[in-house]
């Protein structure tokens, strides 16, 4: 009998896997379906229309699979509350911190200044707007269903694990080098599915994720000007990737370490708020 069960258990968690697979593949298809059909499309307006298509269509897209994982959508922690606009400043403060410490880490080690590029008001609020929508589609898609589904089934470790290498693998079928995509991305799934998991909900790491992405906008460092651009001291470019990559690395691990050790002595957060 304990045999049988055991097997039962193995099978669920093996289904559960296969799941998570299956929805993590059909949001990256609704991505490329959208793309596809947008591509004549102007950006910025391009952009906002596939990032906003395809966060509702995850959202959509979680409901026939929390139903057949017998999850409400509460439980996978999607569903907006009366909260959900306060954790998302929280987490949006949260990751300008971090993107900031960053930066003044490359600063102080690296052999970069940063240039004001003066871009319009208008920019920079389209760029804000779009980081968000497209924070918004990947915390559905990622730290949603497919995250806590699996936590649920084998553990919120193995699960985060499993989520940041689909993460990963999503970001060089998008163009990211495979060091970018598991030293950059996977690290920075580590972290939003952190935030994630101890606020059982994805608005704070909704903040959190748009804000990172929109301070390294700012200072230059999405290969293109933002509010400031990057200017390397002849000779120091290869170094230079290293030591952002570093820094980058190591304010990960502080972030990851701090929004872990955040919680009671039941194990549970005890200063984040904890409802969806």
């Amino acid at each position: 009998m304990k045999q049988i069960s055991h097997n039962r258990i193995t099978a669920g968690k093996i289904n559960a896997l296969l799941r998570v697979l299956l929805f993590c593949m059909l949001c990256a298809l609704l991505l490329v379906v959208g793309s596809a059909v947008l591509k004549n499309w102007q950006n910025p307006l391009a952009d906002l229309s596939l990032g906003a298509f395809a966060a509702a269509a995850s959202f959509l897209l979680s409901i026939p699979f929390a139903k057949w994982e017998k999850l409400s959508l509460g439980q996978l922690g999607v569903v907006p509350g009366k909260a959900t606009l306060s954790k998302v400043g929280i987490g949006f403060l949260i990751g300008l911190l971090i993107a900031g410490l960053h930066l003044s880490l490359v600063l102080i080690f690296g052999h970069i200044n940063l240039i004001s590029a003066s871009p319009s008001f208008h920019s920079v609020a389209l760029s804000l707007l779009l980081y968000l929508i497209l924070a918004t589609r990947e915390e559905i898609a990622f730290r949603g269903y497919a995250l806590r589904s699996l936590s649920y089934k084998i553990g919120p470790w193995k699960a985060q694990l499993i989520i940041a290498i689909i993460f990963a693998l999503e970001h060089m079928a998008g163009g990211f080098t495979w060091r970018q995509a598991f030293f950059g991305s996977s690290v920075g799934a580590i972290l939003f599915g952190m935030a994630a998991l101890r606020t059982k909900g994805i608005a704070l790491p909704i903040g959190l994720h748009a804000a990172w992405n929109f301070g390294q906008w700012c200072f230059g460092f999405k290969n293109m000007p933002g509010i400031w651009q990057v200017s390397a001291g002849e000779g120091f470019e290869e170094k230079n990737e290293q030591i952002i990559m570093i820094c980058y690395l190591v304010v990960m691990s502080i972030s990851i370490a701090a929004f872990y050790l955040c919680r009671d002595d039941k194990g549970a957060n005890s200063r984040l708020p904890l409802s969806p």
